[in-house]
């Protein structure tokens, strides 16, 4: 039969171990934002969008995001990736000049910072865009 002293010592072992198995299969979320976002464009102007990314709930610097501007036909006309500001922040510009009117859809995903790429959950946030 095990001791009481031998049971306490295993338990707090096992509850350690958890904690740090917990940890280790955490997953990081960081979430792009878009701050006041403009939808109605005419056809020459410039789609200036600006946001954040939040990690929990503050601003997150460094966090690799995807830009992607979609037509209304399926084809991509902007895909672009680029990190977060030191202040999380980011812009994302797009000249409207050799566009056709129509509805387009801008999706932001963020990829997470490099150091937790490996449990990262790619969150999005998508906006539908009028060009006239």
């Amino acid at each position: 039969m095990i001791s009481k002293k031998t049971f306490l010592l295993l338990s707090a072992w096992l509850m350690v171990l958890t904690g740090f198995i917990g940890q280790a299969w955490a997953t990081h979320i960081s979430q792009p934002i878009l701050t006041d976002p403009k939808t109605h464009y005419a056809a020459g102007e410039t789609v200036i969008l600006h946001g954040r990314v939040d990690y929990n709930e503050q601003p997150a610097p460094d966090v690799l995001l995807n830009f992607k501007l979609t037509r209304a036909d399926g084809s991509v006309a902007a895909d672009q990736s680029y990190p977060s500001d030191q202040n999380g922040l980011f812009e994302f510009k797009f000249d409207t000049r050799n566009e056709k009117a129509g509805s387009y859809q801008f999706t932001v995903t963020s990829h997470c910072l490099e150091i937790h790429r490996y449990a990262c959950t790619y969150k999005n946030q998508t906006l539908s865009i009028q060009l006239q």
